[in-house]
């Protein structure tokens, strides 16, 4: 093994950056999720509102124009901007990524054409930190000239989206789950967040993060949506804080997982939804 790993207790949630009475929404930054297609709103919303409830100033959802209603209605406090579900205007694209000081791109994004060119046009602009999950990933294992452009980004997959993007079963991630996400995260240059049981973060380093804060709550739909827009929260306040990347990327893995806990010792393990993950996230916080 050439690496080590590591983890985070409660004592690190002030790794999280600081709010100051002289600040506006300016000060916490804009997050851009470039989320859900016809019929999948729901996945667009748990990113914005998770990111907002993570303390961002601004969320926008640049979407398919079906969810307009949708999501304006779920998360009123996102502004929404629309694109057409089969010709996406590269104006409307282009002015949404110069807006924002964070990006969540995939949840529900869909693997469409019309997806494939949204997704390659905001990975080849000039853009801030950007967390490239779910749909996004399956469209660069199945377009892998994309993948030069996520240089630099956060990607989070699981071990199935893992196991399409580099060929490997997914017993065989899962039995080196570390190893893997530091491989990977070398080879992409990219900061690797893999999704399992006990997630790992690697920068490529030679430290690995382990999480070790979650439970079984967090195996529900929108859970994964729900940790992108919590990291595109935190990453969109980084310029607030002088923490690295890593650093505030394991931080939201880790209270993506207390929010789990938290949300189960209210309603069990069993009955917790996406959006109780979301509810938690206030009281994790204030443990600042």
């Amino acid at each position: 093994m050439d690496y080590i790993t590591y983890s985070y207790t409660k004592q690190n949630l002030h790794f999280m950056p600081p709010r100051v009475a002289d600040s506006n929404k300016g000060t916490y930054g804009r997050v851009l999720c470039v989320c859900g297609s016809v019929g999948m709103a729901g996945a667009a919303a748990f990113a914005a509102k998770a990111a907002l409830r993570a303390g961002a100033g601004l969320a926008e959802v640049l979407t398919v124009r079906e969810n307009l209603q949708v999501i304006q209605t779920l998360v009123p406090e996102a502004v929404v901007s629309v694109y057409d579900s089969v010709s996406p205007e590269e104006d409307i694209i282009d002015a949404a990524v110069a807006r924002a000081d964070a990006i969540v791109i995939g949840c529900g994004l869909g693997v469409s054409r019309a997806s494939r060119f949204v997704l390659a046009r905001v990975l080849k602009a000039e853009r801030p930190a950007t967390v490239i999950d779910a749909d996004a990933l399956n469209l660069i294992s199945r377009s892998p000239s994309l993948r030069k452009y996520a240089k630099g980004a956060v990607i989070t997959p699981h071990l199935a989206e893992m196991s399409r993007l580099i060929g490997l079963e997914v017993s065989d991630i899962k039995a080196d789950v570390c190893g893997i996400c530091r491989k990977v995260a070398r080879e992409y240059e990219v900061i690797c967040v893999l999704k399992d049981h006990r997630t790992a973060v690697s920068d490529g380093s030679e430290r690995v993060y382990l999480n070790t804060s979650g439970n079984s709550a967090l195996s529900t739909g929108g859970s994964g949506d729900v940790l992108a827009g919590i990291l595109g929260g935190i990453l969109a306040q980084a310029k607030n804080s002088d923490r690295s990347i890593t650093d505030l990327v394991n931080l939201g893995v880790y209270i993506h997982g207390l929010c789990g806990e938290i949300a189960a010792q209210k309603l069990s393990e069993y009955s917790v939804i996406a959006s109780d993950v979301i509810d938690a996230l206030p009281q994790v916080l204030r443990g600042i």
